[in-house]
């Protein structure tokens, strides 16, 4: 289970991964960084400091930036949702 950090005004949905059955939320992506346009969302994986993946959460799948490749490219994964419920 990876909650969002109680600073995080706005909690858009959350959703529980198909494959493993994880509980994940996701919120608006903060950041304007170039290298991460298409990616709108951020999904909270917890940890120390309570880290966030770029994502682009759809109504079944979600599109989650894991690593980056030696030229600086996204290195994607296609997640299937089992639940995506939307907050707003």
């Amino acid at each position: 289970m990876s909650l969002a950090p109680m600073s995080v005004e706005v909690v858009l949905g959350e959703f529980v991964e198909k494959d493993c059955g994880n509980y994940f939320h996701y919120s608006e992506n903060p950041d304007n960084y170039e290298f991460c346009k298409e990616f709108p969302h951020v999904v909270w994986v917890g940890g120390i400091g309570q880290q966030y993946r770029y994502a682009n959460v759809k109504k079944t799948v979600a599109y989650i930036a894991v690593d980056e490749d030696e030229y600086g490219n996204a290195v994607v994964e296609k997640w299937k949702l089992k639940k995506n419920v939307q907050y707003v």
